[in-house]
């Protein structure tokens, strides 16, 4: 009886550490995205300052417009980092945010859906609009220079690297974090985007 005991007190314990190292992942990550001070882990040194996401940005549209962070004012957006060449994550999740925004109904004028690229080597302007073509009308690309670029993905704490493939050709390995950035322009949350679009609608309502 007692070793029984002992091998369920054993599973117990187990399952419990295995559970707080998963939690502590989530926290690390989350505070990572979020600028909050970061967890302390013994032998490391950790800073005490914070650091926003977003921040000034100068890219154009799908027409060539210019957009800087001035475009976020007035109206809470989602922005999504990704790329027109992108297999599955990509167009899954314009699809998505283009079903959230059917699901605002007559509201969804007032929210905007930003696709930035991190492959402005193919996505032009034109590349973008053509792409853009089969989601939602309220969703903008944007590309630039490889400088600018460079420059947004900095302010969002967004990763993208370039992986050559066999053909010559190449893919983009990115972030792939739907970003919520409130009326001011300021990020309040990742946005859960992987849910029932009415559901995801009416927590997007509360920015409106």
């Amino acid at each position: 009886m007692s070793q029984i005991k002992l091998s369920q007190r054993t599973k117990i314990i187990a399952l419990f550490c295995a559970f707080a190292a998963g939690a502590l992942v989530m926290v690390i990550a989350a505070t990572f995205l979020m600028g909050g001070p970061r967890p302390q882990i013994a032998g490391t040194v950790t800073s005490t300052g914070t650091a926003a996401v977003g921040g000034p940005f100068r890219l154009v549209d799908q027409t060539g417009a210019q957009v800087t962070e001035a475009a976020l004012k007035g109206k809470p957006s989602l922005i999504f980092f990704g790329f027109t060449h992108c297999p599955d994550v990509c167009p899954t999740a314009l699809f998505e945010m283009s079903e959230i925004l059917t699901a605002l109904g007559p509201d969804a004028d007032k929210a905007q859906v930003f696709f930035v690229s991190v492959d402005p080597e193919r996505d032009t302007p034109e590349a973008l609009k053509s792409y853009l073509s089969s989601f939602a009308p309220q969703i903008r690309g944007l590309t630039g220079t490889p400088e600018a670029v460079d420059a947004i993905k900095k302010e969002y704490r967004v990763y993208s690297r370039k992986v050559p493939l066999k053909d010559g050709d190449y893919t983009m390995d990115h972030t792939a974090v739907v970003y919520l950035m409130d009326k001011n322009g300021s990020f309040v949350a990742p946005f859960n985007s992987k849910r029932p679009p009415a559901e995801a609608a009416a927590e997007l309502k509360r920015y409106l």
